[in-house]
């Protein structure tokens, strides 16, 4: 297991291609690394292999660029053929270990945990880094509920690798995370659905630097 520093999460962007409008995904992608996007997360539910392939391939260049690491949601055939930095499962998934297995030592693994078993659990198979949530209500995903805010409070004691929160969170309600001990916050919506990205993610930064624990 790689030692993963906790500031290359504090501003996670995951992509949703329901915003594109007149962008490509990797020009958004570009407009978020310039505004301090501390690393992407390629989440593709209905591409087919080779249009996500093409698109991981490309967005893996510009991240390259910005010394920014690209993670693959769910796909670790994509991850691995892309040479992406690394993957991010559900509990759904691959347990850690097999995707260490097939990823090999020099990539991230990250993994989504909602309760302190589960953290515990994937923190002990070789995540790098968890992600926890939904902090609050929210339209990207259907099949999930909000956090109870002791739990996730617990699950970053729990653990010592670095905890990612993710699920709604916006500029306006982000502060409400502060003192809850995690090690940086995921956005979808907040940074791609914006008229101007990189703006969007220089405040998004700012205060995420603020809520954090050092």
């Amino acid at each position: 297991m790689m030692k993963l520093k906790s500031e290359i999460l504090r501003l996670y962007a995951v992509t949703d291609r329901h915003w594109l409008g007149n962008q490509t995904l990797a020009q958004q992608v570009e407009e978020a690394l310039k505004g301090g996007a501390t690393c992407i997360q390629l989440r593709e539910k209905n591409l087919d292999e080779k249009a996500f392939l093409q698109e991981a391939i490309a967005l893996k260049k510009i991240c390259s660029q910005y010394e920014v690491p690209l993670i693959i949601n769910d796909n670790i055939k994509i991850a691995l053929e892309s040479d992406a930095d690394g993957v991010h499962v559900g509990q759904g998934d691959m347990p850690a270990d097999e995707v260490r297995k097939i990823l090999g030592d020099n990539k991230i693994i990250g993994v989504t945990a909602k309760t302190v078993d589960q953290a515990l659990k994937a923190q002990e198979l070789g995540a790098d880094y968890l992600g926890s949530g939904a902090m609050f209500v929210t339209s990207t995903k259907t099949d999930t509920w909000p956090i109870d805010y002791e739990e996730f409070k617990a699950i970053c004691k729990a653990v010592t690798i670095p905890v990612v929160a993710i699920g709604g969170i916006t500029r306006e309600n982000m502060t409400q995370l502060a003192g809850l001990g995690m090690d940086g916050v995921a956005l979808v919506s907040a940074i791609f659905s914006a008229e101007n990205i990189q703006q969007t993610c220089i405040e998004l930064k700012k205060l995420s630097d603020q809520i954090v624990r050092s």
